[in-house]
């Protein structure tokens, strides 16, 4: 199991792109699996004969400088590093979830000459996606089951949760519409049987580090899609239950992570900016920035941490991968007032870069790789690189004929996606196969 690694996190200044660059972008309606979020991408801006960028080694963990587009004026930002004895991966195992290890292991018997291979992915930790009321009420026993991983590694374990359910949840999506909408009483629901269930859970195992990210895709959504009806008619009911989960959920044991999107989404300095102040009014109706430790980000995504497909595919983007992103964010909701802030980056499949021919290719995509392990504090101002999306758990169906189908997923607008998906959330045993194969670094 991957143990904590310990970086110098220090204060420095970065050049971030200014709010008068080259206009960004709406995004593209979200997709996400029922137990977990895929991040929306935003219409393709290829350049005219702009082909992919080759697959490459970018498992660097430095942060690279930020990129700016053609004649964007720059300006300094002071960067405040979070407090490093916040960091609840730092001196920690990471959970093992035994419902994902029976997952891998129905692939081991199909996977042939590479099952020694696949085997290994039993040892990763995977987040644990709380996406239905149901699921909610689950917490105790996975908690109760993260005390027994303690008990026998004598050192504290975290566990990982993605809370998801909010009511008309993935507003702009199809395939990962949740159980909840405004006209079921889903606010008051989301609170009262889902929020409250967790938090209750959270509360009873007060020996136990829990790391909690926040509604993938919610906000997210109100910065760029509100040209959706759907989503304009749930922005208020996306900001209050937002702010409500945070609110109740900010406990000593827990760390918060606001879902913060991707770079191929909100990596525009207008989108940051939208981003940002809707961070600053939600935390401040949830109590203030301090209850939450930072930002989650590229949830369920493919965008690599160091070049990539985005430098080519959206070459008006100013953050190419998820590193100079989170930079250039870190700097944005600085000046929003949200200072000293942490970011777990989401690493389990964009190990890849060169497998996308559109920049808007969210679900199942051919060719991705696992990327980095697990692990605490890889880069400055990085918590963790962490597989918040279960690798092998698929993003939508590709079967029209099918309960799960999205057209991102099969068929003429998904010409980058694996054939044969199952419906959102279910396994997809071959897929899997090869992202093993193809992981970067390799197991």
């Amino acid at each position: 199991m991957p143990r904590s690694i310990d970086v110098a996190l220090f204060a420095c200044a970065v050049l971030v792109p200014a709010c008068g660059g080259s206009a960004p972008p709406s995004a593209a309606p979200s997709q996400a699996a029922p137990t977990q979020s895929a991040a929306a991408l935003p219409p393709p801006a290829t350049a005219p004969g702009a082909a992919a960028a080759p697959a490459t080694a970018e498992a660097s963990n430095a942060l690279p400088p930020p990129s700016a587009a053609p004649g964007v004026t720059k300006t300094e930002v002071q960067l405040t590093p979070p407090p490093q004895e916040g960091n609840p991966f730092v001196g920690a195992h990471l959970y093992i979830d035994p419902a994902y290890v029976a997952k891998v292991e129905s692939s081991v018997k199909e996977a042939g000459a590479d099952a020694a291979l696949v085997k290994k992915v039993e040892a990763f930790s995977t987040a644990v996606w709380l996406d239905s009321i149901k699921a909610a009420g689950t917490v105790s026993k996975t908690l109760d089951d993260a005390a027994a991983q303690q008990k026998k590694a004598g050192v504290p374990v975290v566990t990982v949760f993605a809370v998801y359910d909010l009511p008309e949840r993935d507003c702009s999506a199809v395939a990962s519409n949740g159980e909840l909408t405004i006209a079921n009483g889903g606010e008051k629901r989301y609170q009262k049987e889902f929020i409250d269930k967790i938090a209750a859970a959270f509360k009873a195992h007060p020996k136990q580090r829990v790391v909690a990210v926040v509604e993938p895709d919610s906000l997210p959504n109100i910065a760029t899609n509100l040209s959706v009806p759907k989503c304009a008619a749930a922005e208020a009911v996306y900001r209050r239950s937002v702010a409500y989960a945070i609110k109740t959920l900010a406990l000593p044991n827990v760390s918060l992570y606001l879902d913060a999107a991707h770079a191929g989404w909100l990596g525009w300095s207008g989108n940051r900016g939208k981003i940002a102040k809707i961070f600053s009014e939600v935390l401040a109706e949830a109590g203030g920035s301090g209850k939450i430790r930072g930002f989650a980000t590229n949830v369920s995504n493919y965008d690599t941490l160091k070049g990539g497909d985005l430098a080519k595919l959206q070459p008006t983007d100013p953050c190419p991968d998820e590193l100079t992103y989170v930079q250039l964010l870190n700097a944005s909701v600085t000046e929003a007032g949200i200072a000293g802030k942490a970011f777990i980056i989401d690493t389990s499949r964009n190990g890849r870069s060169g497998i996308r021919t559109n920049s808007g290719s969210w679900c199942n995509i051919k060719g991705a790789g696992l990327g980095e392990r697990p692990q605490a504090s890889p880069a400055p101002f990085i918590d963790a690189y962490y597989w918040i999306k279960p690798p092998g758990d698929s993003d939508g169906g590709a079967d029209p004929a099918k309960p799960g189908y999205d057209e991102m997923c099969g068929g003429p607008k998904a010409p980058d996606s694996a054939p044969g998906a199952p419906r959102a959330g279910q396994w997809f045993g071959s897929y899997f196969i090869e992202l093993v194969k193809n992981a970067n670094p390799p197991l």
